[in-house]
């Protein structure tokens, strides 16, 4: 069984990088840039992951930012409760 010829990988420079994430954060779309850009949307996903800050290291931070998450998950759900309950009382019974 014969292997496939090694394919060089390309490399794409800062400029083409940072032309990408713009791209993708203006179209909101990752998937429609990487299209755009004839590239495999996991690279531009790599290099938004690369590109953001990193998580910080001082511990009273970390539990700050763990008590927002959670807080903003909680506010969340409240808030899809009382969109499903406005839906359910807007109806007027059929009488």
């Amino acid at each position: 069984m014969e292997k496939a010829p090694a394919t060089k990988r390309p490399r794409y420079d800062a400029a083409f990088r940072a032309e990408a994430l713009r791209l993708a954060s203006e179209s909101r779309s990752t998937l429609a840039a990487a299209r755009a850009l004839n590239i495999d949307a996991k690279r531009i996903y790599a290099w938004q992951k690369a590109a953001q800050p990193p998580v910080p290291a001082d511990p009273a931070e970390a539990a700050e930012v763990r008590a927002l998450r959670a807080a903003n998950k909680r506010l969340a759900q409240e808030l899809d409760i009382l969109k499903k309950a406005i839906a359910i009382f807007s109806h007027s019974p059929a009488l």
